[in-house]
């Protein structure tokens, strides 16, 4: 499923204009991304969280001459599945 697609199942089951539906899920895209990169975390229970992640510096290989890279550290963002979300996908939940 793309965007577009979630924009359309999302307007579909509110009810709702699809231009209503893309606004809703680009505030909500905003928001969560918003939160993350001040280092907050983003719990929807039954759902996840959305959190800020540290990548240590680490030696790498360049694959087309085998010469040892150097990679820096990087933030990540993790997402953890909430316990229903988990239920729903192992086919125990909705």
């Amino acid at each position: 499923m793309n965007k577009q697609e979630l924009i359309d199942a999302v307007a579909s089951a509110t009810g709702s204009s699809k231009a209503i539906a893309g606004d809703a899920l680009d505030a909500f895209i905003g928001a969560i991304t918003e939160a993350v990169v001040k280092g907050d975390t983003v719990q929807l229970i039954g759902f996840g969280s959305f959190s800020q992640g540290k990548r240590a510096a680490r030696t790498g290989r360049n694959p087309a001459t085998g010469e040892e890279i150097s990679i820096a550290a990087a933030k990540t963002v993790k997402f953890t599945a909430g316990k229903g979300f988990k239920d729903a996908v192992n086919g125990g939940g909705r």
